[in-house]
């Protein structure tokens, strides 16, 4: 049995076009796994999220999937006639981008039973023989994750680990690094010996033949040494390739689940603090590795320079020690001078995002000389910081390289003495000089490196403060999968504080919606409305109390899965550049044209694109502009109906709209709406003909709840105010 290599899987079985009939075969086949292994996750949630390729899973991001299932899985070459029954359920890939899952192989009538996509999972048999014939070689075997007590009751350590654990998947690689290392400085040692046997042996002698056979061993010697030098700068930048992909794409994963309670105040800011990713990359994947790496080795040359000068060695050892108290002496100011410009350069970063996402609003106001000088000010602390860690960083390469000058002439003065007892020979002494370098250089890069260092510490300590924040999907969580939702809402008790207000948006809200019932939800700017439909989506957890669909807490169903049955239309429309249709189907794909016709008819947005050469295909820039405000709602509602949700949460759905728009959209949204569950945020008294019911919050409490006409009342008598 061979384990297959990422790539090799990909070569052989890559995802059908978009025309196939079947959706996809390997999210088919693991939703069918979970099943059977009692881990039961819907499809949305199984995808959600994951760099599907044409829209469908691939073999490289199956393993990924099925961690949200909690199950392990492998990738394995393993022909069907060695395939056990232990083994299965397994994924068998098959030709024309095909997979099924295997169930049961009865070797006597040599007969297998599978599991079939294309038939909507329904069990056949056929014969072994039959599946040979489309069978790639590759299969995927899954199974449950096992997770002791410690795991279950602990499940921050991978956290805690995400980056040496990563590194450490690679341990074979920087294995062979470490034996490529040694190889080249031992061959190292063999130019100096060369040396040595020449100007003490050959020269005296005039041997040749002696000097001919050494050159021929020495050059061998050198051409081993290249070909060691070019594969472990190949294993490093290997290793260093491997960490970076799967470091980037988890990191990157962590910040898209993050939960929005722990979201950065300063989108620039933390944008410029995933950045010094970089830094950590490049230390792991330039000559820092290698330099570390040939650190251990001085004391090889150490060992030689002992061999052929006895005491000179303490030389060595004391230019050594210099290099290691110098660098012990810079690295708290080099630490401190790297820490501040690492975090000047995150809020340099924030000023220039929220300078140029605010351009406009800068320009109205005459605000440009404010922000002219907050980011000088922020430039000049930079610059200043970077000087000063310049300046630490060269000084530690000058103090290196005077250090080894001195070296080599206290062991010449050295030396000569020791030729003069008749200790130590010419060569002897030619060959010590040259062995100095090896000896004294690995520490002198390496301390060379603290800049690197720092950058890649202070980068790490801040990732890992980004790893440690909590996320939609935590780590061992099972999310119980609904087939279906009727639509029925509750919130018991709720309470909630955004992070770092001491004062509550939300207090002690209880209510109950029933499965189709129209509620409209008005209340004074600032009572919480936002937040409540917020809380809705799962997109905020409430502080105290809990929020309910079908009776069941919403912090127990997938986010993904619950966010496919809740349309939401927010009250800052956020459009993404690209064209009408690309925005519309955002999340979704797989759509196809008619259903993308539909949702942009009763949104509205045939109305649009019907006035534009491109039709759906009209390019809009980034933050939607090129559209009215109306416009971009229109299209946030035809995002929102979709798939045909059967809850719908708007948010002041026409506050950009003109009369007319607003009640043409009224009409559409009318016949919609019969069978769904409607919750309308609104200040317009025009768009509460679309409800039967009325909730008043003010100062984060419901005031008022009942019949539209009622409530409608209550306000125009003053019995209620706003």
């Amino acid at each position: 049995m061979t384990v297959a290599t990422a790539a090799e899987p990909e070569t052989k079985w890559t995802p059908g076009s978009d025309t196939d009939t079947f959706d996809d075969p390997l999210t088919d086949c693991l939703v069918q796994l979970a099943r059977i292994h009692g881990c039961p996750a819907s499809r949305t949630a199984l995808r959600a999220g994951l760099p599907l390729v044409r829209n469908r899973l691939t073999v490289e991001l199956f393993a990924r999937a099925a961690e949200r299932a909690q199950m392990a899985s492998r990738v394995v070459k393993r022909p069907l006639a060695s395939m056990t029954n232990l083994e299965l359920p397994a994924v068998l890939l098959l030709d024309g981008h095909r997979a099924c899952i295997a169930l049961e192989i009865d070797r006597d009538r040599q007969r297998i039973t599978v599991l079939l996509p294309e038939t909507g999972m329904g069990e056949e048999t056929l014969a072994c023989s039959e599946l040979e014939e489309f069978y790639t070689g590759y299969a995927i075997f899954v199974r449950p994750r096992f997770r002791n007590r410690q795991e279950t009751m602990d499940t921050s350590g991978g956290e805690k680990r995400w980056f040496w654990s990563t590194l450490a998947r690679s341990w074979r690689i920087y294995r062979d690094v470490l034996i490529a290392s040694f190889l080249i400085n031992v061959f190292g040692l063999a130019g100096p010996f060369f040396t040595l046997n020449v100007y003490d042996r050959v020269i005296p002698n005039n041997a040749f033949e002696t000097l001919w056979v050494l050159a021929t061993g020495i050059g061998v010697v050198y051409l081993f040494n290249l070909v060691m030098r070019g594969l472990r700068s190949y294993f490093v930048d290997e290793a260093g390739k491997k960490a970076n992909l799967q470091l980037s794409a988890m990191l990157f994963e962590k910040v898209l689940g993050l939960r929005m309670e722990f979201r950065p105040k300063s989108v620039g800011a933390f944008a410029k603090n995933l950045q010094q990713f970089e830094s950590i990359r490049d230390f792991i994947t330039s000559f820092s590795i290698t330099a570390l790496i040939d650190l251990p080795f001085m004391f090889l040359a150490l060992g030689a320079i002992w061999y052929l000068g006895g005491p000179i060695a303490l030389i060595h050892a004391g230019a050594i020690l210099l290099l290691l108290l110098y660098a012990a002496l810079i690295q708290v100011p080099l630490k401190k001078a790297v820490e501040k410009n690492f975090s000047a350069a995150a809020q340099k970063n924030g000023i220039l995002v929220e300078g140029l996402s605010g351009i406009e609003t800068i320009k109205m106001l005459g605000a440009e000389g404010q922000l002219q000088r907050a980011w000088e000010e922020a430039v000049s602390y930079i610059a200043t910081w970077s000087a000063r860690a310049r300046f630490l960083s060269s000084s530690v390469n000058h103090v290196a390289n005077f250090i080894l000058n001195m070296t080599v002439v206290g062991v010449v003065v050295a030396g000569v003495y020791r030729i003069a007892a008749g200790e130590l020979t010419q060569g002897g002494l030619i060959a010590l000089v040259i062995l100095t370098r090896q000896a004294v250089a690995p520490m002198s890069q390496v301390v060379s490196l603290a800049t690197r260092f720092h950058r890649a510490r202070a980068a790490l300590q801040t990732l890992n403060r980004i790893m440690a924040l909590p996320v939609e999907r935590p780590a061992g969580k099972n999310f119980l999968h609904r087939a279906t939702f009727r639509g029925a809402i509750s919130l018991k008790q709720v309470n909630f504080a955004y992070p770092d207000q001491k004062v509550e948006t939300l207090k002690n809200i209880t209510l109950s919606i029933e499965p189709g019932e129209k509620v409209g939800i008005i209340g004074p700017i600032g009572s919480g409305k936002t937040t409540l439909g917020k809380l809705l989506l799962g997109l905020y957890q409430p502080t105290a109390g809990m929020v309910c669909m079908d009776g069941t807490d919403i912090r127990q169903i997938d986010p993904a899965q619950l966010r496919r049955v809740i349309g939401y239309v927010p009250q800052d429309i956020v459009l993404f550049r690209g064209t009408i249709r690309d925005n519309i189907i955002l999340g979704s794909p797989d759509v196809d044209d008619d259903t993308v016709l539909q949702a942009a008819e009763l949104a509205g947005v045939t109305e649009i694109v019907n006035h534009h050469p491109m039709g759906f295909d009209m390019e809009i820039g980034e933050q939607g502009s090129g559209l009215s405000g109306g416009q971009r709602q229109s299209v946030a509602m035809a995002r929102a109906i979709l798939h045909d949700p059967p809850v719908l949460v708007l948010d002041e759905p026409s506050s950009a709209m003109d009369n007319r728009t607003e009640s043409r959209l009224k009409t559409r949204l009318t016949t919609l709406l019969a069978p769904k569950t409607l919750i309308l945020i609104t200040h317009r008294a025009s768009l509460l003909d679309l409800v039967d019911r009325i909730i008043v919050i003010d100062n984060g409490t419901v005031v008022a709840d009942g019949p539209r006409s009622r409530v409608l009342e209550a306000l125009k008598t003053g019995q209620l105010s706003l």
